[in-house]
């Protein structure tokens, strides 16, 4: 029987980095197949190495879900950090609300895995720094600014949720511009108060 190796004298791989391409498979497995269709196996036959070769990376399927959830979240900071940058005040947390909620439409698997697993830390995430920043810039004096951040981020993962879940029949532009709006009346309302 031919073995193949996947690593080099140096330990390197010789496509790249398994541990990242590991995990890219399985956002790719997750987003069209859902969660049933993930493991271990299925990524290592889809990076084109052994069945063992996953091990060196991940202890079993828990730890390459987690790995998926922590691409997700940085991948949401990123889209969230973006939208806040292009817009100023209440319009950029309007932007970051956009911006999740078409997040959550766009990667509805990743979403749920995100949001469905036990997570070491989310409220110390990057993504929950950039809402709690622009949250504690539109604070007034009456509400504690960590409040105020978990309202907003309340809102638009509700409406995220209740979109995915078919409770509000809405699509791409028809979602955003929601999300938008209503997170606009909520920083409206903050900025009123304060």
């Amino acid at each position: 029987m031919l073995t193949v190796s996947t690593s080099d004298r140096d330990g390197a791989y010789h496509h790249g980095d398994l541990r990242a391409a590991l995990v890219s498979t399985a956002l790719d497995l997750l987003e069209t197949g859902g969660a049933a269709a993930l493991s271990l196996r299925a990524a290592a036959r889809a990076c084109g190495v052994s069945a063992m070769a996953p091990y060196r990376h991940f202890a079993d399927k828990e730890e390459l879900l987690e790995a998926v959830a922590a691409r997700g979240f940085a991948d949401l900071a990123a889209v969230l950090g973006a939208a806040d940058a292009g817009a100023q005040g209440a319009q950029a947390l309007a932007a970051q609300g956009a911006a999740y909620v078409t997040f959550a439409c766009r990667h509805p698997a990743l979403f749920r895995l995100m949001f469905t697993r036990p997570c070491r830390d989310p409220v110390g995430s990057e993504a929950y720094r950039i809402l709690e920043r622009r949250a504690a810039a539109l604070a007034g004096s009456g509400t504690p600014a960590e409040d105020l951040t978990l309202a907003a981020w309340s809102l638009v993962h509700g409406l995220a949720a209740l979109i995915l879940d078919r409770r509000v029949p809405l699509e791409g532009e028809a979602a955003e511009a929601l999300a938008r709006r209503i997170t606009l009346a909520f920083a409206a309302r903050l900025t009123a108060e304060g």
